[in-house]
């Protein structure tokens, strides 16, 4: 993420204050990082998507200018940038008819969090198990969000939602053992899954 912290915190606080300048002059500051974040959303998916990452970017910030958010910081910024680019991305797979399971085939959690794999059903499959996993543990499906299709550091993860550092790296691997348990289980048996 770029962007001098302090400055992108200062315009956050601004904006929320109601200074309408202040969103003017913090979208310059932080488009080249919703860029990047959005093209590592986008890496994966299959060629021929119609949806770019400038594309992306222009949807997430339209929903997150009319977003009622208490913007905290640069991190909590990004945080909320990751799930709405999320939200964007399970809408549009939806919409283009890929929401259609393929017999019971499952994914692979590596290729799940790559954030859509080669197969285009991979990242509805990864929003289905993270879905399940925030039902169970809400803490350890956002720490996979923030790093996944945020790409947020650990150390920025762990500031968002204010634990160490180190609970972020043993939240992370008990996330990535449940959802490759849950992306490697049979459909019918995931489905009933509570």
């Amino acid at each position: 993420m770029s962007g001098d912290p302090k400055s992108v915190t200062m315009l956050l606080k601004d904006w929320r204050a109601g200074d309408s300048e202040a969103l003017e002059r913090l979208v310059p500051v932080v488009y080249a990082s919703l860029h990047q974040m959005a093209a590592r959303c986008l890496r994966s998916e299959r060629p021929g998507i119609t949806l770019s990452s400038t594309a992306l970017v222009h949807e997430a910030y339209l929903r997150l200018v009319d977003a009622d958010v208490e913007w905290n910081d640069r991190v909590h910024f990004y945080a909320v940038s990751a799930r709405v680019m999320r939200r964007i991305l399970i809408d549009h797979a939806k919409s283009q008819g890929r929401a259609k399971r393929d017999g019971g085939l499952r994914v692979a959690v590596d290729e799940a969090v790559m954030v859509g794999g080669s197969r285009p059903e991979a990242l509805l499959e990864l929003d289905t198990a993270l879905s399940r996993l925030a039902g169970h543990d809400a803490r350890k499906s956002e720490i996979v969000e923030l790093l996944f299709f945020g790409g947020l550091t650990y150390d920025e993860v762990a500031a968002a939602i204010g634990v160490s550092r180190a609970t972020v790296d043993r939240e992370l691997r008990l996330a990535k053992a449940w959802l490759h348990r849950e992306l490697s289980l049979p459909a019918a048996a995931a489905d009933a899954q509570p």
